[in-house]
């Protein structure tokens, strides 16, 4: 009698554990219907072009139409000569007019006479030229953007930033796509230029990696890329021309390439690339509070955009079901709904489970996204990558990143919120609050 009794206490204690541990698999059919499929289309994707790009000849055509590379400039001080002259160098043949839109210059006075200091220096180059643009009222990166538009005289507009630095073959290789009259913008790689400085820089290394070129390789040639970059962004300047520039307000990367996407419905050939061969470097910030400064204003500004600018762009009627499908996948859902449900998720375990199964649970969870991420980062290395040594520093991070990447979720959700309660779009460094203000109107 005594031995049953034992066992069924044993059988009621492993029944309790059992109920502890069902949370743990909450979170399972979340991530294996919506999030791992994501990834799975991505990398099939992004394979595809490998193998595609692997057994095809290049096309090499004389194509070398002139360009006009538009830097915004705000605050940079003497790093602003670095991008003026990565792009002097770079190996293309064509006409490369540089335009430096100096916002707010009576403050700014030291970007500006960074730039009036290259003059010398330009002129020893031959097919390039540098105009500075000096906006004595501060009014923002998009009139920046637009100024450089209306000044431009290239046949290829490339939007870029202050801070960035590029490759010497960037221009040939994104203004190639160009041969096609269907094509309206490229983008490429965006690698962390101070990855070395901070364990912050370090993670932002790793995840620019796996999103900036591989997620938007994939992406873009499944054409239904999420976004060209506001630091590096390549037009056809007509098309820019037509859509009317860039729109007053935050998100303007963002705000733009949805608006591109809303003539794919009547205009189905136009096409948006991405180019690996064309690759800018730029600075991430290197603390914490730096981080989640920027990430506060990125991620608050996905419920502007999608709410507030484009609440009835976002249809199939305009942009066509495949990007409606995409956008409502991984915009609403992978970047807007699953930091909330992360964060309800975690605290709904942490207060209906013991400690030691709340502690077990965020492990096992731990140890999947550490699995993916550390598969992904192998498959990047093997076949993504044309910097393989360099990129090799990674690994020592790949440990922490997952904790980087619920850490970066949970501040979503709060970005979000804010955005939603206090209306965070208005408090942007992007540009002063009165333009902001004219931009909601």
């Amino acid at each position: 009698m005594e031995s049953l009794n034992q066992a069924w206490y044993l059988f009621q204690a492993t029944l309790s554990r059992y109920q502890d541990f069902q949370y743990v698999f909450m979170l399972i059919p979340f991530v294996l219907f919506f999030e791992l499929p994501l990834y799975f289309i991505n990398w099939m994707s992004a394979f595809r072009y490998l193998i595609k790009n692997a057994i095809e000849a290049p096309l090499t055509l004389h194509y070398f139409p002139r360009v006009t590379c538009a830097i915004t400039c705000y605050a940079e001080g003497k790093a602003v000569q670095s991008t003026v002259i990565s792009l002097l160098e770079q190996i293309y043949p064509g006409h490369i007019e540089i335009i430096a839109m100096v916002d707010g210059v009576k403050k700014n006075q030291a970007t500006y006479h960074a730039l009036v200091e290259l003059a010398p220096l330009v002129s020893q180059y031959p097919k390039r030229s540098l105009v500075i643009i000096p906006k004595f009222q501060r009014g923002g990166r998009v009139s920046s953007l637009n100024a450089g538009l209306s000044r431009a005289q290239g046949e290829i507009f490339l939007a870029l930033d202050g801070d960035t630095s590029f490759d010497n073959q960037m221009i040939h290789y994104a203004a190639a796509h160009f041969r096609n009259p269907d094509m309206v913008a490229v983008t490429g790689p965006m690698r962390v230029r101070n990855a070395r400085k901070t364990i912050m820089t370090r993670l932002q290394n790793l995840e620019y990696m796996l999103t900036m070129q591989v997620g938007k390789l994939g992406f873009a040639k499944l054409g239904v890329i999420n976004n060209v970059p506001g630091a590096f962004g390549i037009f056809r300047k007509s098309f820019l021309q037509q859509v009317g520039g860039w729109n007053t307000g935050t998100a303007e990367d963002l705000d733009l390439t949805l608006r591109i996407k809303q003539y794919y419905k009547r205009y189905p050939h136009l096409q948006i690339e991405f180019e690996p061969g064309a690759v800018s470097h730029t600075d991430v910030p290197e603390s914490l509070i730096d981080f989640l400064k920027q990430r506060l204003r990125w991620d608050g500004d996905l419920w502007y955009i999608y709410s507030n600018k484009h609440k009835y762009g976002i249809s199939a009627s305009m942009m066509g079901w495949k990007n409606l499908i995409f956008l409502l996948w991984y915009g609403i859902l992978f970047q807007i709904v699953m930091p909330f449900s992360i964060v309800l998720y975690t605290i709904y375990i942490a207060v209906k489970l013991p400690l030691y199964a709340f502690l077990l649970s965020m492990t096992l969870v731990y140890a999947f996204y550490f699995c993916l991420i550390t598969i992904q980062y192998i498959l990047y290395l093997i076949f993504i990558t044309d910097r393989r040594k360099e990129d090799c520093n990674a690994i020592f991070i790949l440990p922490i990143y997952p904790i980087f990447q619920f850490i970066s979720r949970v501040w979503s959700a709060l970005a979000i919120l804010n955005q939603i309660i206090n209306k965070g779009h208005l408090d942007s460094a992007m540009a002063p609050l009165w333009v902001l203000q004219k931009g909601k109107q």
